[in-house]
């Protein structure tokens, strides 16, 4: 099919479903990117939204696993035409929708751009539209990463207080903005010991990006380290849903609250829409630089 029978056809799909996109990320793993993800879907999904967790995580996916499900089927599948979208959903708490990915695949590490478009397009298939869907992406600065980063409305970057955490984001920062235009993060204290500290980690992640990069720096907010969120993860369920009155479930509520409130960038004119056309326009811009 031609890019621009397949653009026309995703536009008139998903003009009337607007969608929140929130890309999370992080510049090296280990700094519970993930489980960030998994809890503000849930988080969102508490306030009655309808939410669709995507698994970008293209070769080691872990969302399923900390919600302790057990896929028929994955992102995978739908590749190699084996499924389609609607079989490999998978229902968590609140209603929660998950797509997951495939884990231990190296084949999917770096998909080619038009199989990104394909997993992505299939979206507009659905019956239901998500009102936001989060996409959980592998940590680093792979392109598939920025491309995902790219054509999302919003940018959550994780960051804990450890010097090699600090150093990577802002990496990602760095690479994010000078060869893909991202110019907007949402920044995230992770496993902080108080408000207090969090608010100053992302202070210090700050005062660099002001000096050396022209970028916009927000901070989402702060995560605190707690028992309960460590005994969660254990349980593979979303602290959120299994101790709602713990601090760290209480922070990840009011992030949900903040994420609700994010205004859609100038521009764009739906959200679904928005993520297709950003992916289908970068696919048509390598297959005319190939031609």
């Amino acid at each position: 099919m031609d890019n621009s029978v397949q653009a026309t056809e995703l536009r008139e799909a998903v003009a009337a479903k607007p969608t929140k996109v929130i890309a999370v990320t992080s510049g090296k793993g280990g700094v519970g990117k993930t489980n960030v993800s998994v809890n503000l879907s849930v988080a969102l999904a508490q306030r009655g939204r309808n939410v669709m967790l995507m698994d970008a995580d293209l070769s080691l996916a872990n969302v399923d696993v900390l919600l302790g499900l057990q896929p028929a089927c994955n992102l995978a599948h739908l590749i190699r035409g084996e499924a389609q979208l609607e079989q490999a959903i998978m229902t968590g708490p609140s209603g929660l929708r998950i797509v997951p990915a495939s884990s231990g695949d190296r084949t999917m590490a770096d998909l080619p751009q038009a199989s990104q478009a394909a997993i992505i397009s299939s979206f507009s298939q659905l019956q239901s539209q998500p009102e936001v869907l989060v996409v959980d992406t592998a940590a680093g600065i792979a392109e598939n990463v920025a491309r995902f980063c790219q054509a999302a409305q919003h940018v959550l970057v994780v960051v804990c207080d450890e010097p090699a955490s600090i150093t990577d984001a802002y990496a990602l920062i760095k690479v994010f903005s000078r060869d893909y235009g991202i110019r907007r993060f949402n920044v995230l204290s992770n496993m902080s010991r108080s408000r207090v500290d969090g608010r100053e980690l992302f202070e210090k992640l700050l005062r660099v990006t002001d000096r050396f990069l022209d970028v916009v720096l927000s901070h989402a907010g702060t995560i605190p380290s707690d028992g309960y969120l460590r005994k969660a993860v254990q349980e593979q369920r979303a602290v959120v849903d299994g101790y709602p009155a713990s601090w760290s479930a209480k922070a990840f509520a009011q992030l949900a609250e903040k994420a609700e409130a994010w205004q859609q960038p100038h521009g764009a004119s739906g959200g679904l829409k928005f993520f297709f056309e950003r992916l289908i326009a970068e696919q048509q811009l390598v297959s005319g630089e190939q031609g």
